[in-house]
């Protein structure tokens, strides 16, 4: 406990020796509290508020009588509001518990018998099974599957005491089965940590100052004092100069008005360092209604409080009162914790390649660490501001964003702004009174902004970026808030630098995917309005540098009425890929043209010459179309297809069932220029619809192109009959897709 200072009378709680067997089992262990005779009269008003957070149930037997006495908040969870006292069976039936086999645990070798009997339990797995518990209906609204639970237990009292009460904990075993021995041990573990890492303390308010009566090893372990060390002590002594007075008071106030309190606070171990502390204290009453101790559980949560921002605040409190004896421990708390925005900062801002995105993580880093308030704004190559982004504590952006609105249209050139865009160094104006706002700021209405939003210090620092200036930051300190020091420029500086190269690699980026854009976009023709047919495309690339890649599709009206349908794969996801796959599309295109035999496997025989001869592609996948328009009225249109490794096609009938034309396959194009490909011949019904694709549609980590392919027909045969091809592209790719693989799809409709 943190030690509030307090007084009593005389005592009136005594801790047995034999609470040495749940130490040295390594469990969880709590004096008892005295409870009247229907179990809940003073415990349920203290031990669940204490225990609130604790991840563990607890409950209290009474082993003369064998029932248990009191349950906690998470005990009741397992069991439902049973009333007490309630025999130790009934009770684990009401929640459920059997042995791992399913047998109920009522019988003298359970685990609760075992410590109702005075004997320790070091630790036993047990199952809960909700839907053999008596209160099913409850278990039934909760929807709870079967837990595994690890029990512990040991005695409270003397063997010599008027009252035998014992403790049993118990620990949830979450997402581990007993089939996975390993994983079923590393879980024991683990919950063993938990357990051991619980501080309880006892104090005694009739003796006076209520001094420490019983503490835990885990209290040994956390704060370096032992046992002896530690009772008989008020436990003021973890208290130190950065020791916040508000909590003592408030911790001070609950003690004397016997209610529960939960605070957290700085405390100092025996060799002086400093630790956060959370708190809770709770009041225990007899069955009179006589307070007879608190109880109270700790947790170090000083990792907690400084990821949350907390602990550099608190820690520089405690360098203001200790200045003299650990400056030089403050200087490496500062350090630590520069050098921990930095690694966030490098972390966050590397994170995204959108610049909005990119801008708002910036300020959320800036504020409230750096300032009360941040502005953000970017120049383009002319000097002219650009985009601009703002953010304040108080969440009053929106007249921040006005602000900046009415100061970027027109900087003027003494601003802190201007001044660091045209000299590239950091400004610190440390005296903004009211005329030297009035002389920065670009208009009266900016200076009724500035003075509504509030602003006392001000620092501007460039964006500079591989030589590159790419605008400024300005953080501003409202009144009250200290002034900006000399270490707030240099981290401010370090924080744009970071900032300026993410910027800087965002505009590179973007540069790029608009080359890459524009690349894609010549290379993936528009599909032509063909008399007849419908048709419809869609493309995502796997490139992360660019929005490029090696599958390609076409669509052509060939010069003797026919219709050309092609789709293709280059082995790569790059901008080499892509231009090795528009080599490849220009061939197909040629040899489709002018052929001489437009049978498709004669064409694609061509092509392999032609792939072979100039080297245009290391390796690539085709499937070739060839359509015929019907000769008379309700006749068919007469396919014709080649397929040079290529998945296969898929036919979509009028009816909407789903077929795999997987009747022809053959070598990858270019890989041998003298084998005869095969044309597969069939006629189809007006209104069928022919799907091509690329094997990044139907490919998934740990499965076979065959799945894929039977998942993707399954897809297509679920969409409604009339569905077209646009609307039959939007469903093939409904699934999950994998990112590392460029998708190329067509469909086609034969009218």
């Amino acid at each position: 406990m943190a030690g509030a200072p307090v007084g009593g009378t005389t005592a009136a709680l005594t801790v047995s020796p034999e609470l040495e067997l749940g130490q040295q089992a390594g469990v969880v262990t709590v004096a008892h509290a005295v409870v009247s005779g229907d179990g809940q009269s003073g415990s349920t008003a203290a031990l669940p508020g204490v225990l609130a957070d604790v991840p563990v149930a607890v409950l209290v037997i009474d082993q003369k009588a064998g029932t248990v006495i009191y349950a906690n908040t998470a005990a009741v969870e397992l069991a439902g509001n049973v009333g007490l006292p309630i025999a130790i069976d009934t009770w684990g039936a009401a929640a459920g518990l059997t042995d791992l086999g399913g047998a109920p645990l009522a019988s003298t070798s359970s685990p609760l018998s075992v410590v109702a009997q005075g004997r320790p339990v070091t630790g036993e797995a047990v199952r809960l099974a909700p839907g053999k518990s008596t209160v099913s209906e409850r278990a039934a609204d909760r929807e709870l599957e079967d837990q595994l639970l690890w029990v512990t237990g040991f005695p409270l009292s003397r063997s010599t005491s008027s009252e035998q009460l014992a403790l049993v904990v118990f620990l949830h075993l979450e997402g581990v089965g007993t089939d996975d021995p390993d994983a079923y041990l590393q879980a024991l573990r683990e919950r063993a940590v938990v357990a051991t890492d619980i501080t309880f303390t006892i104090t005694d308010p009739r003796e006076t100052d209520d001094p420490l009566v019983w503490v835990n090893p885990s209290f040994s372990r956390m704060t370096g004092y032992s046992y002896d060390e530690a009772v008989g002590r008020n436990c003021r002594f973890l208290q130190g100069p950065a020791t916040d007075p508000e909590a003592v008071a408030e911790i001070r106030a609950a003690i004397q008005e016997q209610r529960p309190v939960t605070t957290t606070l700085i405390n100092y171990r025996k060799d002086g360092t400093a630790f956060w502390n959370q708190l809770s204290i709770s009041p225990v009453f007899d069955g009179d209604g006589a307070l007879v101790s608190f109880v109270g559980v700790q947790t170090d949560v000083t990792e907690r409080v400084r990821v949350a921002g907390e602990r550099e605040a608190a820690f520089a409190a405690e360098q203001a009162a200790r200045r003299e004896a650990e400056q030089a421990r403050a200087i490496a708390e500062q350090a630590q914790s520069r050098l921990a925005l930095m690694a966030e900062a490098t972390s966050t801002l590397m994170a995204t390649l959108d610049m909005d995105e990119l801008l708002g993580s910036l300020a959320a880093l800036c504020v409230p660490l750096l300032a009360d308030w941040v502005y953000i704004v970017l120049i383009d190559r002319d000097g002219e501001v650009g985009r601009s982004a703002s953010l304040h504590r108080d969440g009053r952006t929106a007249e921040l964003d006005e602000l900046l609105a009415l100061q970027t249209a027109s900087l003027p050139a003494g601003s802190p702004a201007r001044r660091s865009l045209t000299t590239a160094r950091p400004v610190l104006v440390d005296d903004l009174t009211e005329e030297r706002v009035a002389e920065l700021l670009a208009s009266p209405a900016a200076v009724d902004l500035f003075r509504g939003l509030g602003g006392t210090s001000l620092l501007t620092v460039p964006l500079v970026a591989r030589r590159r200036l790419l605008g400024a930051m300005g953080l501003v300190m409202s009144s009250g808030s200290r002034a900006f020091t000399p270490e707030d420029v240099d981290l401010a500086e370090d924080l744009a630098r970071r900032a300026a190269m993410a910027l800087d690699n965002v505009r590179l980026y973007q540069q790029e995917h608009a080359v890459a854009d524009t690349l894609q976009r010549s290379l993936l023709p528009d599909l032509p309005q063909i008399p007849g047919i419908e048709a419809a495309a869609h493309y995502v690339s796997a490139s992360i540098a660019a929005d490029v890649g090696g599958d390609f599709y076409d669509l052509l009206a060939l010069p003797d009425g026919s219709i050309g349908m092609v789709i293709g794969d280059v082995v790569g996801h790059d901008v080499a890929a892509a231009a090795a796959m528009g080599h490849l599309r220009g061939l197909i295109r040629a040899c489709v043209w002018d052929a001489d035999d437009p049978d498709p496997g004669v064409v694609l025989g061509r092509v392999d010459r032609l792939v072979q001869g100039l080297q245009v592609a290391s390796t690539a996948t085709m499937v070739y179309v060839r359509a015929t328009p019907p000769v008379g009225e309700g006749r068919p249109w007469r396919l014709q297809v080649a397929n040079a490794g290529h998945p296969p096609l898929l036919l979509r009938g009028p009816d909407g069932t789903v077929e795999c034309l997987d009747g022809v396959a053959g070598l990858l194009v270019g890989v041998d220029d003298s084998i005869h490909r095969r044309t597969l011949v069939l006629d189809i019904p007006a209104g069928s619809t022919v799907i091509a694709y690329t094997d990044g549609l139907i490919e998934r980590p740990g499965g076979d192109l065959d799945q894929g392919i039977s998942q993707l027909e399954a897809r297509l045969a679920a969409a409604p009959v009339d569905a077209g091809p646009q609307q039959l592209c939007d469903v093939a790719v409904s699934g999950p897709l994998d990112r590392r693989d460029d998708v190329a799809l067509i469909a086609v409709r034969f009218g």
